[in-house]
């Protein structure tokens, strides 16, 4: 799974495209290593943090979390990026899963 649980929450692997042309999420996809992530797009410059701030919006719509529960966690200035949501491990677990689940089936 693209994410796992932390103390005070989980932490969700990305790999972003800022000036994607759009805010999307493109679905999920290994690495070299094998490790899964989130594939996402957002129209906003990597500059000054806006690419940043355009993808903690865009995963907390999809995963109707309030903005202020994420963060990044690490890679704020590469594409690959750590999320990390806070709040309980266990039903975020539980949210995150069946969203990938319906991301899987559109």
């Amino acid at each position: 799974m693209f994410f796992r649980p932390v103390p005070g929450g989980v932490s969700a692997r990305l790999r972003v495209t800022p000036r994607g042309g759009t805010d999307r999420i493109d679905g999920l996809a290994r690495d070299a290593k094998g490790e899964t992530h989130l594939k996402l797009r957002v129209s906003a410059v990597a500059e000054k943090g806006k690419a940043n701030e355009a993808v903690l919006k865009l995963l907390a719509k999809a995963w109707g979390l309030p903005r202020s529960s994420l963060s990044i966690s690490s890679g704020e200035t590469g594409r690959n990026k750590a999320v990390t949501v806070s709040g309980d491990p266990d039903a975020l677990a539980a949210k995150l899963e069946a969203w990938a689940t319906r991301l899987g089936n559109d």
